[in-house]
């Protein structure tokens, strides 16, 4: 018997279900993805088209910046201190090089690198990014570079680049005032990218690092151009569509008379010192002079490490702006200020004498305080202790002021704390106060220390720059004025003169006080350098030691090492009726103030009053 047959029975209603239900999905599912693809072309298309669209231009379109060219500093009278000379230099791009050792050695061949020049390079690498340009070999001579461009197939991502670049034409001669420019570092970048400034130097590589140069860097730097070049997509320029031209530096025009500045460069040639000459009727700088110096020009294209080195290991210090950083005691040269002190607080009078035996004494203390004349000056009133610099006179005064009182009335000359003048580099020097002693150095204040305060010696310190601004305070009988450098900026349209600082004033109880102590200074000057001079003058010198002398002895400077023996200071105005010129003067290890720094004065005093006259004789 044959087996039997499965029958099969379909249920058509159900697969029809089933089969209507899949082809629903399935339709939902292909609607759905048509959806979000017109929804992507709808994004693509209109709501994105504007970034797109800019997308594709920046792969067609090359912005490329341009670098302003640095506004040019000059003097009072229009003669140019800093300029921007045309130059050549190789640059290389680390990304564009396969071997940069292998490509330093074969250029090697045909432009020589030294020593230095690959170290430079091999340190600049660790830090620089390497799509970006850095420069190889700085000031190329027209001969390297016709050499290099003959061979310039040879070496892909090396090429000449052609700018301009700070030069200083003076050299040493302005160093501590206008600074220099130097190339931008990481530090640099990083400062500027926190100001949000950083978009103005894309095109730059250099920037003020000091002096005038790092202070008025907004207004010497300018704002840089672009060109909009169209390029094809391997880069290369197919056409140029645009170009913005960058906006130029301000001219910057400074108080300093290149003449006096000349001048005091030459008298200070060969010594250790500083010079600030102010005017006084607005407090602008006409001549600020540290020596040594040195040439601003070196960092400019990069200075190498072991020049640099030297610099930074010379034991005369020429990296160091005497005139605003060096810090010195300023000796008989304040004794002035503090014989005003002692007239406006009542403790003496014109007619007050002190006797001077030619040492004083602490009641109750045996210790003597020696007078520098050794047998004393005998009855001595407030002009002959000015006239005749008598230590006595002032190491009473000072014990009877004391030295609070002493440094809240220096303040107002504006020891002990900065100037204001516009360069970064200043110190602010020592004024000092028992409150200051005890932070310093937790100890007590003793009366010995006023005594040595009171003639300018023991913790006061004082720069050039101060002593010269509360010289021009004293002249001013009271006006005050911030001493700066700028005069004047030219934008694309005129001059402008900058604003001059004006402080309040010193007032005393008597305004007389003021004559007093000037008419002591004019007599000063009658008594020694200037008897002869055709104008009047006012002046005080100042002899600063660097060491103690035991109270017995003797103090001899062949027997003492050149950079332990006394300051020469002295500081001055003329002419007296009318002051046009204050100097402070700084000679150290010079010796005695008054024969050395007082015929330094009065050499500069005549360049600047009979410049004039000199010149109607020629």
């Amino acid at each position: 018997m044959s087996p039997k047959k499965r029958i099969t029975m379909h249920d058509h209603a159900a697969e029809a279900s089933l089969f209507k239900r899949r082809a629903l999905f399935t339709f939902i599912c292909v609607f759905a993805l048509l959806g979000l693809l017109l929804s992507n072309l709808y994004q693509l298309q209109v709501v994105s088209f504007a970034d797109y669209e800019t997308r594709s231009n920046d792969n067609r379109i090359r912005i490329v910046p341009i670098a302003p060219s640095r506004g040019l500093i000059l003097d009072r009278n229009g003669q140019l201190l800093a300029e921007n000379q045309p130059f050549h230099s190789l640059e290389l791009i680390p990304e564009k090089v396969a071997n940069i050792d292998e490509a330093l050695d074969k250029l090697n061949h045909i432009l020589p690198i030294s020593q230095d020049e690959r170290d430079t390079i091999a340190e600049t690498l660790k830090f620089h990014r390497r799509f970006k340009p850095m420069t190889i070999k700085a000031k190329l001579t027209e001969e390297e570079v016709a050499t290099f461009t003959v061979n310039q197939h040879a070496f892909p991502g090396i090429y000449v680049d052609a700018g301009l670049k700070r030069h200083y034409p003076y050299d040493e001669l302005l160093t501590h005032v206008l600074g220099y420019v130097g190339k931008i570092n990481t530090k640099d970048r990083a400062a500027l990218e926190a100001s949000n400034l950083w978009a103005n130097y894309a095109a730059t590589k250099d920037m003020g690092k000091q002096g005038i140069e790092k202070f008025y860097e907004n207004l010497l730097h300018g704002q840089p151009g672009h060109v909009e070049e169209e390029v094809n997509n391997r880069g290369r320029v197919i056409r140029t569509l645009k170009v913005t031209e960058p906006t130029p530096g301000q001219d910057i025009y400074l108080t300093l008379d290149l003449k006096l500045q000349q001048k005091a460069v030459e008298l200070l040639a060969g010594k250790k010192g500083s010079i600030v000459a102010i005017d006084p009727k607005d407090g602008g700088i006409l001549a600020m002079v540290s020596s040594p110096s040195y040439d601003p020009n070196q960092f400019v294209h990069g200075i190498s490490s072991k020049a640099y080195s030297q610099l930074l290991n010379d034991k005369s210090r020429p990296l160091i702006n005497r005139a605003t950083q060096g810090q010195y005691s300023p000796a008989s040269t304040v004794k002035p200020f503090i014989a005003l002190l002692g007239l406006d607080d009542q403790i003496i009078n014109e007619r007050t004498r002190v006797w001077d035996p030619g040492f004083w004494q602490i009641p109750g203390v045996e210790r003597k305080y020696r007078d520098w004349k050794k047998w004393g000056h005998g009855w001595v009133d407030v002009y002959h202790a000015i006239i005749d610099s008598c230590d006595i006179f002032f190491y009473d005064l000072a014990y009877k002021v004391g030295v609070n009182k002493l440094a809240n009335f220096m303040d107002q000359f504006g020891f002990g704390r900065n100037t204001g003048i516009d360069i970064f580099e200043e110190a602010t020097g020592n004024m000092p106060s028992k409150d200051w002693k005890r932070l310093k150095y937790n100890q007590s204040w003793y009366i010995g220390d006023t005594i040595s305060v009171g003639i300018g010696q023991g913790y006061w310190t004082a720069t050039p720059l101060q002593l010269a601004n509360a010289t021009a305070i004293l002249a001013n009988k009271g006006q005050r004025f911030t001493p700066h450098l700028l005069k004047a900026f030219k934008d694309r349209t005129a001059l402008i003169a900058a604003p001059i600082d004006e402080q309040p004033p010193i007032e005393l109880k008597n305004p007389r006080n003021w004559d007093i102590i000037n008419e002591a200074m004019r007599q000063t000057a009658d008594k020694s350098r200037f008897t002869d001079a055709r104008y009047t003058a006012a002046m005080k010198t100042g002899t600063a030691q660097i060491v103690g002398i035991a109270q017995d002895a003797k103090y001899d400077a062949s027997k003492i090492s050149e950079h332990l023996r006394d300051n020469a200071l002295i500081v001055a105005y003329a002419p007296y009726e009318d002051p046009k010129i204050v100097i402070a003067l700084v000679l150290e290890n010079a010796g005695w103030g008054g024969a050395n720094a007082g015929p330094v004065a009065r050499e500069l005093f005549d360049e600047y009053l009979l410049r004039d006259e000199w010149m109607t004789a020629k």
